[in-house]
């Protein structure tokens, strides 16, 4: 399957072209969504759907993205089922078409460009719907009920159409959303969409959609002002937006993917994502940590990490590879480092011994600064701005405010990835990460030397956000 620039792959490279500015990020604990009622019907037998998605949640639930339709009861339908994506409409007691891909997608590193086209006035059945991904078709279904011909469907109706929701059901999409496209009255193929990549030609990227053909009731949410994430940018009517908030504008999208904390990895951890995986909260019931979706082999990288409910036993910082007991947090080994909340902030590692760097407590609201200079094998922690024991990131220094840590290339798997836990199984330790894409309001929006991620402070020269844009650079 072609590529939307994995987070986890340290030298994914596309050559410039049409950027992306914004994404809309759902987070179904706020129950979030957006919604219009069109006011008169379109085209219901032809049109296209497309969006680009970054998933937040995965597993065996139902995860509506797009629905149109009066209820549950009478609806069309895009959704994840157990991660295998799904369309349906369902009307008269019935399912009057169901296609699903027998394929699973459950990379929440990378985007994905999904293309459903609808032509029902096609004779032959199986041109009725095309299901796209990344810019090919697919043609394997584990779920095939083609619509009857000339059937007019919900889309384009004058029903309510949802996005982020499954009609009035209490079902909510989990992830993020961006260039989301309805073209009323054509059945369009993915390159009115996106392309492949001259130089990496199996990544496949968005093109400029503006000048497209939106017809009646067709829409393009860019979701570029924050202050109207509904707003329909082909100049019709906005979508009326629920426990959406300027802080739900993100700059992770599918020309610049940034790192979260990654949900796969937590089949020890057990701890709950929410904000695009952005918020963790951990367990509170054993020694463990959750990794990042970037695992870095050079470089410097600069992140924060702002606490949310804190105790004496959270743990911040880096590892080298995943934990696979409950027994083992982060520091337990030699290549993992943990900046603990503890009386004070020591730094723990190599099997537990205690560094002897002391620095800086940290609780509720604070924020935990972490460059990492891999060229150098250093590490630098601070809090609220000012870093610990007047270290000096941009110095390569083995002084008192740098922690020296095991060079890159004599781990195990030749990396580090951000991460975070606890060091005790008494309380859970919440906490919202920021690689450049905050969860939450910053003061300021301070960006790296090449202009990427909103940071509370500013990062260190030479040290950058962490997004896919900035890999295989040097800072500058």
């Amino acid at each position: 399957m072609p590529l939307i620039l994995p987070g986890n792959v340290a030298t994914a490279t596309a050559a410039t072209g049409y950027d992306v500015a914004n994404s809309c990020r759902f987070n179904d604990d706020d129950s979030a969504y957006m919604h219009i009622t069109r006011g008169s019907a379109g085209n219901q037998k032809t049109f296209t759907i497309s969006m680009w998605l970054k998933r937040g949640k995965t597993g065996s639930s139902t995860v509506y993205f797009f629905a149109s339709g009066p209820d549950n009861n009478s609806s069309f339908s895009m959704h994840f089922d157990s991660d295998q994506l799904e369309v349906w409409e369902y009307k008269s007691s019935a399912y009057q078409f169901r296609l699903k891909p027998k394929y699973k997608f459950r990379d929440v590193s990378a985007w994905y460009h999904v293309v459903v086209a609808v032509d029902t006035t096609q004779g032959t059945d199986t041109n009725r719907v095309k299901f796209y991904i990344n810019g090919t078709q697919y043609t394997e279904f584990d779920t095939t009920n083609w619509p009857s011909e000339n059937y007019d469907t919900f889309v384009n109706d004058d029903a309510k159409h949802w996005l982020g929701k499954y009609t009035d059901q209490s079902t909510y999409y989990d992830g993020y959303l961006a260039e989301v496209v309805v073209l009323d009255g054509t059945a369009a193929s993915p390159t009115s969409f996106g392309e492949f990549d001259s130089d990496s030609p199996r990544i496949w990227k968005p093109i400029d959609v503006s000048g497209l053909t939106f017809g009646t009731n067709g829409f393009y949410l860019d979701f570029e002002d924050s202050s109207n994430l509904g707003n329909d940018a082909n100049g019709g009517t906005d979508f009326t937006e629920v426990n959406l908030a300027a802080t739900d504008q993100t700059t992770d999208t599918c020309t610049n993917n940034f790192c979260t904390i990654n949900p796969l990895d937590n089949q020890i951890a057990s701890s709950t994502f929410s904000e695009g995986n952005c918020k963790v909260v951990t367990s509170g019931s054993n020694y463990t940590y959750n990794t990042s979706t970037f695992w870095l082999s050079a470089g410097k990288w600069y992140w924060e990490i702002k606490v949310g409910t804190s105790s004496s036993n959270d743990l911040i910082g880096i590892a080298s590879s995943q934990t696979n007991s409950t027994s083992l947090y982060l520091g337990n080994n030699s290549f993992g480092y943990g900046y603990r909340n503890g009386g004070t902030g020591d730094v723990r590692y190599n099997n537990g011994a205690v560094s002897g760097w002391s620095g800086t407590d940290y609780g509720n609201g604070d924020i935990i600064m972490v460059a990492l200079d891999l060229t150098n094998s250093k590490l630098y922690f601070g809090v609220d701005g000012t870093w610990d024991n007047s270290g000096d990131p941009t110095s390569g220094s083995t002084g008192t405010g740098a922690v020296s840590i095991v060079a890159v290339g004599s781990t195990p798997n030749g990396v580090y990835s951000p991460a975070a836990g606890e060091w005790h199984n008494s309380n859970s330790f919440t906490y919202e990460a920021n690689f450049g894409n905050p969860p939450y309001a910053n003061s300021s929006s301070a960006a790296d030397a090449n202009g990427y991620g909103a940071f509370e402070y500013a990062p260190p020269s030479g040290y950058l956000a962490l997004c896919t844009k900035n890999l295989g650079s040097d800072g500058g």
